[in-house]
């Protein structure tokens, strides 16, 4: 699947995981077993011999991102224009929100005929958070735009006299007869992915962290044959942005039970042993150096656009690369002629985190960070590097070859 349609596909982490299937059932072969869980999903391919020393090659990422989600109860009408109230998922830059055309996506659960169903759904029509003109506002531009979530970020979706309420529109898209009960649905950037600057050298686009990663790991999978001895495994978890404690999410036994089931009946050595032997590759995105805030940056451990794979470290252990697992990413990129840099975070500063340390904790399995630079992260409309993004993939297909 090509990255721009990727990218426009995936408007949730449900509809991630639908277009990750629509790629791998067009690439992959018969020796692969996918594994889904809401929007989570793990794919594996087991090796032509498992044996005591077949070890895991793993990579990690997320299927979430920062978004405003349509709360059970929304409705809201004032001034002529009924409203929805979102609530706040993960940590999104809340200004950049603000006057973008928003589309609407997410799953519905239904019952219909005594059964319980899902169905996903992305509306056609276009909502918008329109922000107060500068004449009711005259100090913002010398105060700087503050925005109160609670009151500020209600979405425009219709006028008064339309429908009465927002889950009148998601039951008008159920099959006749049928119930809705429950729905999960958010908000999202609806401008498509397009190449930006001078050169087309540069990617605009909604949902870059992490739809970036889940692309790059989902490619090099799909075009990786089956290994003598080693297991590839491609993981995509959902709820990172919210800490990954969920039964979707990289704190879940999602993961451990797939491996189990994998070397189930194999009668070789015990998963653990093989998980200390083997390396992951925790895949999220990085802050690349901001030409107008340069400052901000740690001035010896700056990634900048167009240099290159990053490798995340931290000594608070917010990520999980250590001495072992960053000798063996070094000289995998190496090997490959991969560029690569490296990001710390300044000490006065705190440091975000990925599953990576989740996933090494709770299976003890070497893990290193690593991600692609990227400008205006967490913000509606992200900025990547292609070249660092054709660097991800061959990284990703080397690992996995």
């Amino acid at each position: 699947m090509e990255y721009f349609e990727f990218l426009n596909k995936s408007v949730t982490p449900y509809h991630t995981v639908e277009a990750l299937k629509v790629l791998f059932d067009a690439k992959c072969e018969k020796n692969t077993r996918f594994f889904e869980r809401g929007g989570a999903l793990i794919a594996v391919r087991t090796p032509k011999q498992i044996c005591s020393d077949s070890q895991f090659r793993i990579a990690l990422a997320h299927t979430d991102f920062p978004t405003l989600k349509i709360t059970p109860n929304p409705d809201g009408a004032a001034a002529g224009v009924r409203t929805l109230h979102p609530e706040i998922y993960g940590s999104p830059l809340f200004t950049s929100w603000l006057d973008r055309d928003l589309g609407y996506a997410g799953l519905l659960a239904y019952e219909l005929g005594g059964k319980l169903q899902t169905k996903l759904i992305r509306g056609d029509k276009l909502f918008r958070i329109p922000q107060l003109a500068v004449h009711l506002n005259r100090g913002v531009n010398q105060d700087g735009l503050k925005v109160n979530p609670q009151t500020d970020l209600n979405a425009l979706w219709t006028a008064v006299g339309g429908k009465e309420r927002f889950v009148e529109a998601l039951q008008a898209e159920l099959p006749a007869g049928a119930k809705l009960l429950d729905f999960d649905v958010q908000l999202f950037d609806a401008q498509p992915a397009q190449f930006g600057g001078f050169e087309n050298e540069w990617i605009y686009s909604g949902r870059l962290d992490n739809l970036s990663s889940c692309h790059a790991i989902a490619e090099a999978f799909a075009a990786a044959g089956e290994l003598e001895k080693d297991f590839q495994v491609a993981a995509f978890f959902n709820n990172e942005e919210v800490g990954s404690t969920t039964r979707e999410g990289a704190g879940s036994n999602f993961l451990r039970s797939v491996l189990e089931s994998s070397l189930s009946g194999s009668g070789t050595g015990d998963l653990d042993s093989m998980l200390a032997a083997s390396l992951a590759l925790s895949i999220d995105m990085a802050h690349a150096e901001h030409p107008n805030f340069v400052q901000k940056h740690e001035s010896n451990h700056a990634p900048v656009l167009g240099g290159g794979v990053v490798l995340k470290m931290n000594s608070q252990k917010r990520y999980a690369s250590d001495v072992f697992s960053n000798a063996r990413f070094k000289l995998l990129c190496e090997q490959n002629n991969i560029p690569y840099q490296t990001f710390v975070m300044r000490n006065d500063m705190p440091c975000g985190s990925t599953v990576g340390p989740t996933i090494s904790a709770s299976l003890g399995i070497p893990t290193v960070d690593i991600g692609e630079p990227m400008l205006s992260m967490h913000s509606i409309r992200e900025m990547t590097d292609v070249a660092d993004h054709e660097s991800m993939i061959r990284l990703v297909t080397a690992f996995f070859g």
